[in-house]
């Protein structure tokens, strides 16, 4: 079974995992993280869960600048997420200053956004660039724009098509005219794409890919199955020895961020943040704060065995250098030194309790006994319980701290039966 994995399966994950497309993804999207997190800290000083100190900073007026730090990052998450994967991409084609092939990818995003508001009621409104579209919802459409920009400028750049001056010419002007030609093309397609959607489609294109490719993913993986699915596939992939959070976070980090965008978008429009008013369950937080908690496989229960009640000398030392490291949500101690890769011992725990988590956590979530996140993040090191109680309050603290405690049960009789194993050989060695 080993040999089969390593030899077939492994190298077919690693080598998707090291495409063009999802190395730009997965890397590119990490510009998007900071501001996320700083925005989402300062919604969270504008609304503190204590009325007499929220009152009071609403009243100093401070509420409102902490709102406006949240808006200008949390709400262009598309934004920065062109330019970091157009970056990224043409960074990793080895060309020289990717930067200016990152702001003709911005340009085209811009051009592909609907050029006007269309209010409910009253005149159009030209020439506004919606928040509406720079958030969660232009979310795919910035993946998309970001990856075809990279891919059109790095095949410019490739193909020599650019505008050499003699060598005597400052620096800065060299690069802005050799940029020319790649950023003309950039826009030239952005250009004709718009002009399609407008002339045919009569709608804009980012308009079009929400409708026809986000709100399907949004509602294919905010959904009891897509839960499951993808924990397993993140578990088996570590077990394998693949990074699997890189790998089905570049894949699901755009969905799970619009989703947790799409419930603040709700509760700024006053209405409380339910299924029943299009509330999403499957966000960034409950990835990061359920089904990562402690790392993949939530092997806190796992830790603690090992620290306090292993009989081998290996897994009690490594239980030791590995209990403070999983504080704060970093594993890869435990997953390469135990080890929990290629070990049968501990394939069903590691696989089957992160999934079990993700189903009650989801159903306890779908009828109403855990609140929904809103667009409240944390660092993703954050400690359990810590991490709860500021996402979500005490019920989301209470949750992590029970999941601790079946972590601890359902490892106990698999880690201990490994540990047997481990101290015979220690015997025999002896």
């Amino acid at each position: 079974m080993s040999n089969y994995i390593n030899q077939k399966i492994v190298p077919s994950v690693i080598k998707f995992s090291n495409t063009k497309i999802i190395k730009a993804l997965k890397d590119g999207m990490m510009f998007v993280l900071p501001f996320l997190i700083v925005g989402s800290l300062f919604m969270l000083l504008a609304n503190i869960p204590v009325p007499a100190v929220a009152n009071a900073i609403t009243a100093s007026g401070w509420a409102a600048i902490f709102n406006q730090i949240y808006q200008s990052s949390f709400s262009l998450m598309a934004i920065f997420a062109t330019v970091g994967i157009a970056y990224t991409y043409i960074k990793n084609e080895q060309i020289d200053s990717p930067f200016s092939g990152s702001l003709a990818a911005l340009s085209a995003f811009i051009m592909v956004l609907p050029p006007d508001i269309k209010p409910k009621a009253g005149q159009i409104i030209p020439n506004v660039i919606s928040k509406t579209w720079t958030a969660g919802q232009g979310m795919i459409c910035a993946i998309i724009i970001g990856l075809l920009a990279g891919y059109i400028y790095s095949f410019c750049v490739k193909k020599n098509w650019r505008i050499k001056l003699p060598a005597g010419v400052p620096p800065a002007v060299a690069s802005s005219f050799m940029a020319l030609i790649p950023t003309g093309a950039v826009l030239i397609v952005a250009g004709a794409i718009c002009a399609c959607f407008t002339f045919l489609a009569k709608t804009s294109f980012a308009e079009l890919i929400y409708s026809a490719i986000q709100v399907p993913l949004q509602g294919v993986t905010d959904s009891l199955g897509g839960v499951v699915i993808m924990t397993i596939v993140m578990s088996l992939l570590w077990w394998c020895g693949v990074h699997g959070g890189a790998i089905c976070g570049a894949i699901l980090t755009p969905i799970l961020q619009s989703n947790m965008s799409a419930n603040q978008a709700i509760l700024a429009t006053g209405k409380k943040l339910t299924i029943a008013n299009g509330g999403h369950i499957f966000t960034q937080q409950f990835w990061d704060n359920y089904l990562c908690m402690t790392g993949a496989g939530i092997v806190m229960g796992l830790v603690i065995y090992m620290t306090f009640f292993a009989k081998s000398s290996t897994l009690k030392e490594l239980g030791k250098l590995s209990l403070f490291p999983n504080i704060f949500n970093i594993n890869e101690p435990v997953i390469f030194g135990v080890p929990i890769v290629m070990n049968l011992y501990l394939l069903v725990p590691f696989v089957l309790f992160p999934t079990l988590v993700g189903i009650f956590s989801y159903w306890l979530m779908a009828i109403g006994v855990l609140p929904l996140f809103s667009g409240v993040m944390v660092p993703w090191t954050t400690p359990p319980i810590i991490s709860g109680f500021l996402i979500g309050g005490w019920r989301t603290a209470l949750w992590q701290f029970v999941i601790i405690a079946l972590s601890a049960i359902v490892y106990w009789p698999f880690i201990k039966k490994y540990d047997q194993v481990l101290l015979q050989q220690q015997q025999s060695e002896e």
